[in-house]
């Protein structure tokens, strides 16, 4: 069972498991089963040693070592871990309000505060998808991850680190929004919401990879056509649909044969080639190596 640590009032308090827009808390905590469905804060998802899933609508993400999820407060979603080995969870909820507070502090002038210390801007609408880790935003939420997993935290300093994290986080948005203008449309608002769309159907091929995907099973997760999907995802990716998937299975079969004993035919099927001669051909060809002989290079 995963268990929280929690910010409140009265101090840190642990051992609970939360699941509440109204305090802001982590958890922390490793375990093989884990699910649960409702709605959440804002919260960002950090996962160690395996992978998580999470359902938000017509969305699928897959969260693992490599990247955290941005969800957003209110949002409905589901998570779903069953696996053999322990995962290690690494989340943090933000209460409502705790990013516009933090966006209007880093932005309002010196006069408006004086005037109303407690004022908030407009509802942050973050841009919900996974994020490769960074040198902005990650290195703060694993220098956090280290002093929780020490159990010494104390609750001045949490609130001290959860705001530094949450001007990250405001920073980072900011450097996404100037991809957003990057998209060829018209009107600022029709950019984001194709960016949300894009990114969504490339995160569901991320959690996907054991499936047989097609450009319509794409496209309809992004509610796009697929003459339009395959076009605007080739602008925003520089790459097909189909040759994203190709470098995606590649790259997570890299991974299983370097961190698993998994034999190579299971982690053919696993990240979703149909035939053990065409994962192996492409495989030599892509990384240099036959499959069996990248394994013994990297152990």
């Amino acid at each position: 069972m995963i268990t929280s640590l929690q910010l409140n009032s009265a101090g840190i308090r642990r051992g609970a498991r939360v699941e509440t827009r109204h305090q802001s808390h982590i958890l922390h905590e490793r375990g093989s089963q884990h699910h649960w469905h409702g709605v959440g804060a804002l919260s960002i998802k950090c996962f160690v040693g395996g992978r998580a899933f999470y359902d938000v609508g017509v969305g699928r993400y897959a969260v693992d070592d490599s990247s955290y999820l941005i969800l957003n407060d209110g949002q409905t979603y589901s998570i779903d871990i069953d696996l053999q080995n322990d995962l290690e969870s690494f989340c943090i909820f933000f209460e409502s309000g705790f990013a516009e507070a933090v966006w209007c502090r880093l932005n309002a002038t010196t006069a408006q505060l004086l005037e109303d210390p407690h004022k908030k801007s407009s509802a942050v609408n973050f841009f919900e998808r996974t994020y490769r880790h960074d040198q902005l935003l990650s290195p703060a939420l694993f220098y956090l991850r280290a002093h929780v997993a020490k159990r010494k935290v104390e609750t001045a300093w949490l609130t001290e680190q959860l705001h530094g994290i949450m001007e990250r986080l405001l920073l980072m948005h900011a450097q996404v929004r100037k991809q957003v203008d990057e998209i060829s449309a018209l009107r600022p608002g029709s950019r984001e919401e194709l960016y949300r769309r894009l990114h969504r159907a490339r995160d569901y091929a991320h959690a996907c990879l054991d499936q047989p995907i097609t450009v319509n099973d794409l496209a309809g997760v992004a509610c796009l056509s697929a003459n339009h999907f395959l076009r605007t995802f080739k602008q925003a990716f520089h790459q097909t649909p189909h040759q994203y998937l190709t470098r995606l299975r590649l790259e997570r079969a890299q991974v299983l044969l370097s961190q698993t004993n998994q034999p190579v035919t299971d982690i053919c099927f696993a990240v979703g080639f149909e035939s053990l001669g065409s994962f192996s051909w492409l495989f030599r060809r892509r990384v240099g190596l036959a499959p069996e002989a990248y394994r013994h290079a990297k152990r």
